[in-house]
């Protein structure tokens, strides 16, 4: 006969650790954060304070309060923490919910800290030994702590399991090591542009969006990338235009105003294609990926700020591997937020945006408990 997990949790139990989980956030509240609200105590059953548990979570997941820049826009660090606290929590009420263990580890690589995403991925592996998930995290995090060993092992594992995973993992590390070497340039140059001319409409540009102002005005940053985009309009004729960015402020998306400024500076309308709802650099690739196929287009010039373009270049690369076109190229070119010589050093902040996008355009599920779900 099936017995239910929860068959040995009893009310009294589950009011005693509700009590506590109450209590464990009582010192972590800030202004910009989302303290828990809820009795514990009200919910009888394990199933309501489960439901509560993650849902308080999504409510930390889904403050507004960011923190901003040219390459990254992200959540209050205190906000992920509490993220993380709230699904482990969850998880040990039902610790068959492993889903609850990889939503936590992705609030970790959020929040900067791999060591403890790591040791929840290897609790993940103590459960489910063969999980091809867990095995692919282990991988590119322990590559990107610099655990050179520890990840060939978990790739050789996977490779046991699954080939095709463990060779496309290792095609996705040689993504990562071209992006983080590859020189930055706010130019075509010559002998480029000839090429690009000459492929006449199989080339296209691309275009990244940022954040509006609450007004639903433009960010200068975004100005800054559609000057650029006029220049290397101007320079080729024949490309289709693509402008990509959909988080809406006063009803307005990056996408519309973008195109309206083009529009206005004089681009001919018939080259340019909006897309108004991808709300990140990975939704830039996913969305973006089937105008190019559509378009057969064999050649991409993708512009945005240069603290962002490594990153962009490699979600694209990896996007379009699922959809084609399979021999596309991506030539990123960049509107400068810093010196250029300073853009051609890459932090360990942008080679971890890199592999933790990656991995999203691979198509893993950074968070996948319901309703808190992101890819």
């Amino acid at each position: 006969m099936y017995k239910p997990f929860t068959n040995r949790f009893q009310v009294k139990t589950i009011a005693a650790l509700a009590v506590g989980l109450a209590l464990s956030f009582q010192g972590i509240a800030a202004p910009t954060v989302i303290a828990p609200q809820a009795n514990y105590t009200d919910y009888v059953t394990q199933r309501q304070t489960v439901d509560l548990l993650v849902n308080e979570a999504l409510q930390a997941f889904k403050n507004p309060s960011r923190v901003s820049d040219a390459g990254f826009t992200g959540k209050l660090p205190s906000n992920l923490e509490i993220v993380a606290q709230k699904l482990l929590q969850a998880h040990k009420l039902e610790p068959y919910r492993v889903d609850l263990l990889f939503s936590a580890a992705s609030a970790y690589i959020y929040n900067n800290d791999v060591e403890k995403a790591l040791t929840i991925y290897r609790d993940i592996l103590d459960v489910a030994p063969d999980d091809i998930d867990a095995l692919i995290y282990l991988s590119a995090w322990s590559r990107f702590a610099g655990k050179t060993q520890d990840s060939e092992s978990y790739l050789k594992k996977l490779n046991e399991l699954n080939p095709n995973k463990a060779l496309e993992l290792a095609e996705f590390y040689k993504v990562i090591d071209r992006v983080t070497t590859m020189p930055i340039t706010d130019n075509l140059s010559p002998e480029l542009q000839k090429q690009l001319r000459e492929s006449g409409d199989n080339t296209a540009i691309v275009t990244l969006g940022y954040a509006l102002n609450p007004d639903g005005s433009m960010h200068d940053i975004l100005i800054k990338r559609l000057e650029k985009t006029l220049q290397i309009a101007k320079e080729l004729p024949d490309s289709i235009i693509l402008v990509t960015g959909g988080v809406p402020q006063n009803n307005k998306t990056e996408g519309k105003l973008m195109a309206d400024w083009l529009l206005k500076n004089g681009i001919d309308g018939k080259r340019i294609y909006q897309d108004n709802y991808a709300r990140t650099t990975v939704e830039n690739a996913l969305y973006s990926r089937y105008a190019l196929a559509k378009h057969r287009i064999k050649n991409t010039v993708l512009i945005s700020s240069g603290s962002h373009i490594r990153r962009a270049d490699a979600i694209f690369t990896l996007a379009s591997w699922e959809t084609g076109p399979r021999d596309i190229q991506f030539y990123g070119i960049v509107a400068l937020d810093k010196p250029l010589a300073e853009l051609q050093k890459v932090s360990q902040k942008d080679i971890q945006g890199i592999y933790r996008d990656g991995l999203k355009a691979l198509g893993l599920w950074s968070f996948r408990s319901y309703p808190l779900e992101e890819r």
